[in-house]
């Protein structure tokens, strides 16, 4: 079977989203990599729960690196009457989180239901219906009476929060929705290419594959899992912001057109070689990719790339609308593209190549 004509597995990209994985608390994720991946190389942790699984092979060592967590929060109090205030872990926007449901993940043992509280729009003045509500007024309501229901169910300060999901693909054929896609697909896309690799002949380099911790707060477990993968060359697998919205003229990421290659955002500027060889495995597969140049955000990239003397580095994305909310979308078949590419891309990963990114002698 050609890489252009790889197959994935739509039941573990909906294992993985569905799985709750706020920063910290990578747990069931973590899970689902043990068993896919351990068996299938030498499996190592950094002490902040980074998985890294290194498969066999000569040549470079080349990482496959994708953040298990998802944007979540955390219990930063509670109130008399048993209101949870929180602290966001990652990147939200007010806008999409009222009445939204969630899940604390208590250190009894439990997972408890709530809901973000929210004034009905009876009780709304017109300046509150005009303005955004900051996320530090904001409190989850689980339903309880006092504070002491918290406690008897094991609810503490600190406790993880993860945002409730629920997988289902749209009318339109081929297309999905739900929580976490950001950055479950690029774990998806992790686990299918090294799956594939590890049962290649003659693979000219070393795949190993990074699940990483933290990214949604600072790419702390791609800093501290690249002194375990040693990498000689990086790519960052993400699940990135899609672009294809009213309003957006110069669209990047648009669902259906193909994973995306960024060059740069303000966190890592890829390897312009490394680029251009990935441009080109694509253009000979017959793989459709997107190039983006972003002002704004940043991946595992941002700590990996600047790992001992540095490391050439690529991000590869699989678009995905409205993500940093609970609902966000995309194409199965962008994400099968992305695992044709990564495995094509490795196939031509020979010792030669990856010398001639970071040559600088002409």
């Amino acid at each position: 079977m050609s890489e252009k004509n790889c197959t994935v597995s739509l039941e573990l990209i909906r294992e993985l989203s569905l799985a709750a994985g706020p920063p910290g608390a990578e747990d069931e994720v973590r899970t689902i990599v043990h068993r896919e991946l351990s068996h299938l190389g030498t499996t190592q942790h950094d002490a902040h729960g980074s998985v890294i699984v290194e498969g066999v092979g000569e040549g470079p060592r080349v990482i496959l690196d994708a953040h298990m967590d998802e944007v979540g929060f955390a219990v930063q109090s509670i109130d008399k009457e048993g209101r949870v205030q929180f602290v966001p872990l990652g990147g939200w926007w007010g806008h999409v989180l009222l009445a939204q449901r969630v899940d604390i993940l208590a250190s009894g043992g439990t997972k408890i239901p709530g809901v973000f509280g929210c004034k009905p729009p009876h009780f709304l003045s017109k300046t509150e219906r005009e303005k955004v509500l900051p996320l530090d007024k904001m409190h989850i309501d689980v339903g309880a009476r006092s504070r002491e229901d918290l406690e008897a169910w094991g609810v503490q300060v600190g406790d993880p929060i993860c945002p409730r999901g629920h997988f289902e693909e749209m009318a339109a054929k081929g297309r999905y929705c739900c929580k976490a896609f950001d950055d479950r697909v690029g774990v998806g896309v992790m686990i299918e290419s090294f799956r594939a690799l590890v049962e290649t002949d003659e693979l000219p380099c070393r795949p190993i594959a990074v699940a990483a911790v933290q990214e949604e707060v600072g790419c702390r477990g791609a800093r501290t899992a690249s002194a375990i993968s040693r990498p000689d060359v990086a790519i960052i697998l993400e699940g990135t912001p899609a672009d294809d919205l009213p309003g957006m003229t110069e669209r990047q990421a648009v669902l259906g057109k193909g994973p995306q290659i960024r060059f740069f955002d303000p966190t890592a500027l890829s390897n312009r070689r490394l680029v251009q060889m990935v441009k080109g495995v694509a253009s000979k597969q017959k793989i459709p990719v997107q190039s983006a140049v972003r002002r704004s955000g940043g991946t595992d990239a941002s700590t990996t790339h600047l790992h001992d003397r540095g490391v050439p580095t690529v991000v590869i994305g699989v678009p995905a609308r409205a993500i940093h909310t609970h609902s966000s979308m995309i194409d199965l078949e962008d994400y099968r593209q992305a695992v044709s590419l990564v495995v094509a891309i490795l196939k031509k990963m020979d010792a030669s190549t990856v010398s001639s990114f970071t040559d600088y002698s002409a």
